[in-house]
């Protein structure tokens, strides 16, 4: 119930991560958090913050990624492959993010795409059209602070966006009334990639993710 709620706050910011959450779209009964962080951006050299975002995960990973148990979160943070372990692990993973400012939606898919596009090494005939989709989704929508987005990876290569009364899926699963399909590997792991890759948007998220896969290895 909301009374029994436990919460994390996200110090940059003040927004509160409930602790466990069940994420739309998700079959498991709740996904725990991992960490968070905040993204910001950079305007005439004064830094804005945009929004924070939480990781939540599947219990299950921490059996998942045993060979990681042993290293410091330092050790976790630098190590690319870990986080692509995540990524392909094939349980489910979400990221819950929070606009603490107002944005239209064509400026915050500019920036998602800026940093999404690189990522894609080997493009597909799938990708242009998926991110098309995405683009289109994002145009003409105003969002304000406050308003909730889910990032829900239910595996490798299946993937939902809920945000505001919309969602999007990865691999043409419209089981949860999607408004939007997106049937790209490719684009699903660049989004991962964004946050949690070796140049991610918002370094504090991944560390405090690092740190939550320390600790939870203990």
């Amino acid at each position: 119930t909301a009374g029994t709620t436990e919460y994390l706050e996200e110090p940059a910011t003040n927004v509160k991560f409930p602790k466990s959450l069940k994420v739309p779209g998700c079959t498991s009964s709740s996904l725990s958090l991992l960490g968070t962080g905040y993204r910001e951006k950079v305007f005439a050299i004064i830094g804005v913050k945009v929004y924070a975002a939480g990781l939540y995960v599947d219990q299950s990973i921490f059996t998942i990624l045993t060979a990681w148990k042993d290293l410091s979160a330092a050790e976790i943070e630098a190590n690319s492959s870990l986080f692509s372990s995540i990524f392909l692990a094939p349980s489910e993973k979400a990221l819950r993010i929070v606009l603490v400012r107002d944005v239209d939606g064509k400026t915050f898919w500019d920036a998602l795409d800026e940093a999404i596009s690189p990522r894609i090494k080997a493009p597909t005939e799938a990708d242009e059209p998926a991110l098309a989709k995405l683009r289109a989704t994002f145009e003409n929508r105003p969002l304000s602070k406050g308003t909730v987005l889910f990032l829900t990876w239910l595996g490798p290569s299946k993937m939902h966006l809920t945000f505001a009364g919309f969602q999007v899926c990865v691999d043409g699963d419209t089981s949860s009334g999607a408004d939007a399909t997106i049937e790209s590997t490719n684009v699903a792991a660049a989004l991962f990639d964004v946050f949690f890759g070796d140049s991610p948007v918002s370094p504090s998220l991944k560390m405090s993710v690092a740190t939550g896969l320390a600790v939870g290895h203990k």
